[in-house]
Protein backbone atom coordinates (compact mmCIF):
# COMPACT_ATOMS: atom_id res chain seq x y z
CA UNK A 1 0.00 0.00 0.00
CA UNK A 2 2.85 2.59 0.91
CA UNK A 3 4.20 1.61 -2.55
CA UNK A 4 1.04 2.43 -4.38
CA UNK A 5 0.79 5.73 -2.85
CA UNK A 6 4.36 6.49 -3.48
CA UNK A 7 3.97 5.89 -6.93
CA UNK A 8 0.81 8.28 -7.08
CA UNK A 9 2.32 10.55 -5.46
CA UNK A 10 5.28 10.59 -7.36
CA UNK A 11 2.65 10.41 -10.45
CA UNK A 12 1.16 13.41 -9.60
CA UNK A 13 4.52 15.11 -8.99
CA UNK A 14 5.73 14.33 -12.60
CA UNK A 15 2.15 15.73 -13.78
CA UNK A 16 2.25 19.58 -11.74
CA UNK A 17 6.39 19.58 -13.08
CA UNK A 18 5.18 18.71 -16.62
CA UNK A 19 2.14 21.29 -16.49
CA UNK A 20 4.64 23.83 -15.22
CA UNK A 21 7.36 23.09 -17.62
CA UNK A 22 4.72 23.27 -20.43
CA UNK A 23 3.60 26.73 -18.94
CA UNK A 24 6.91 27.98 -18.56
CA UNK A 25 7.47 27.29 -22.47
CA UNK A 26 4.55 28.76 -23.78
CA UNK A 27 5.37 31.95 -21.57
CA UNK A 28 8.59 32.42 -23.20
CA UNK A 29 7.31 31.55 -26.09
CA UNK A 30 5.04 34.59 -25.95
CA UNK A 31 8.01 36.90 -24.62
CA UNK A 32 9.93 35.67 -27.44
CA UNK A 33 7.09 37.10 -30.29
CA UNK A 34 6.62 40.04 -28.04
CA UNK A 35 10.68 40.58 -27.87
CA UNK A 36 10.76 39.95 -31.73
CA UNK A 37 7.66 42.85 -32.38
CA UNK A 38 9.36 44.83 -30.12
CA UNK A 39 13.15 44.71 -32.42
CA UNK A 40 10.84 45.53 -35.39
CA UNK A 41 9.36 48.26 -34.29
CA UNK A 42 12.83 49.38 -32.54
CA UNK A 43 14.07 48.85 -36.34
CA UNK A 44 11.17 50.44 -38.38
CA UNK A 45 11.89 53.62 -36.02
CA UNK A 46 15.72 53.57 -36.75
CA UNK A 47 15.35 53.21 -40.11
CA UNK A 48 12.65 56.30 -40.09
CA UNK A 49 15.21 58.41 -37.62
CA UNK A 50 18.17 57.25 -40.57
CA UNK A 51 16.02 59.06 -43.55
CA UNK A 52 15.20 61.63 -41.32
CA UNK A 53 19.10 61.98 -40.71
CA UNK A 54 19.56 61.96 -44.66
CA UNK A 55 17.16 64.27 -45.35
CA UNK A 56 18.57 66.96 -43.18
CA UNK A 57 22.29 66.26 -43.85
CA UNK A 58 21.29 66.75 -47.70
CA UNK A 59 19.50 69.52 -47.07
CA UNK A 60 22.65 71.21 -44.79
CA UNK A 61 24.86 70.30 -47.97
CA UNK A 62 22.49 72.09 -50.31
CA UNK A 63 22.32 75.52 -48.00
CA UNK A 64 26.02 75.07 -48.42
CA UNK A 65 26.00 75.20 -51.57
CA UNK A 66 23.58 77.72 -51.99
CA UNK A 67 25.57 80.26 -49.45
CA UNK A 68 29.05 79.62 -51.18
CA UNK A 69 27.06 80.44 -54.46
CA UNK A 70 25.31 83.13 -52.66
CA UNK A 71 28.57 84.49 -51.67
CA UNK A 72 29.76 84.38 -54.42
CA UNK A 73 27.10 86.95 -55.76
CA UNK A 74 27.58 88.92 -52.84
CA UNK A 75 30.96 89.69 -52.68
CA UNK A 76 31.83 92.29 -55.52
CA UNK A 77 28.76 94.42 -54.84
CA UNK A 78 30.63 96.55 -51.79
CA UNK A 79 33.47 97.40 -54.50
CA UNK A 80 30.84 97.81 -57.08
CA UNK A 81 28.60 100.25 -54.87
CA UNK A 82 32.34 101.88 -54.10
CA UNK A 83 32.75 102.53 -58.01
CA UNK A 84 28.94 103.60 -57.81
CA UNK A 85 29.52 106.62 -55.30
CA UNK A 86 32.54 107.44 -56.89
CA UNK A 87 31.20 107.57 -60.27
CA UNK A 88 30.56 111.42 -62.21
CA UNK A 89 26.94 112.57 -60.96
CA UNK A 90 26.79 114.45 -63.90
CA UNK A 91 27.10 110.87 -65.95
CA UNK A 92 24.28 109.56 -64.16
CA UNK A 93 22.24 112.94 -65.32
CA UNK A 94 23.08 111.64 -68.56
CA UNK A 95 21.89 108.08 -68.64
CA UNK A 96 18.60 109.61 -67.16
CA UNK A 97 18.40 112.17 -69.94
CA UNK A 98 18.65 109.63 -72.47
CA UNK A 99 15.91 106.82 -70.88
CA UNK A 100 13.59 110.25 -70.87
CA UNK A 101 14.57 111.06 -74.39
CA UNK A 102 13.94 107.42 -75.73
CA UNK A 103 10.46 107.86 -73.49
CA UNK A 104 9.23 110.98 -75.51
CA UNK A 105 10.48 114.26 -73.39
CA UNK A 106 10.96 117.43 -74.79
CA UNK A 107 14.32 119.49 -74.01
CA UNK A 108 12.25 121.44 -71.61
CA UNK A 109 11.54 118.16 -68.98
CA UNK A 110 15.21 117.60 -69.77
CA UNK A 111 16.53 120.91 -68.25
CA UNK A 112 14.50 120.17 -65.31
CA UNK A 113 13.94 116.63 -64.36
CA UNK A 114 17.97 116.32 -65.07
CA UNK A 115 19.56 119.50 -64.31
CA UNK A 116 20.95 119.90 -68.11
CA UNK A 117 22.34 123.06 -69.79
CA UNK A 118 20.03 124.34 -72.59
CA UNK A 119 22.53 122.84 -74.90
CA UNK A 120 23.01 120.02 -73.14
CA UNK A 121 19.09 118.79 -73.29
CA UNK A 122 19.00 119.74 -77.08
CA UNK A 123 22.44 117.12 -77.78
CA UNK A 124 20.60 114.51 -75.67
CA UNK A 125 17.27 114.80 -77.44
CA UNK A 126 19.02 114.77 -80.93
CA UNK A 127 21.76 111.69 -79.82
CA UNK A 128 18.79 110.02 -78.80
CA UNK A 129 15.84 110.57 -80.71
CA UNK A 130 15.16 107.88 -83.66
Amino acid sequence: MILEVAVIVLGLLWAVTLWLFVSHVRRQRVLAAQQVAGDEQRDRRLRELARRLDTYQNGNVQMGEDLHELRAVVAPLPEKLTQLEQRDPTSLSFNQAARLVSMGASVDELTQSCGLTQAEAELMSKMHKG
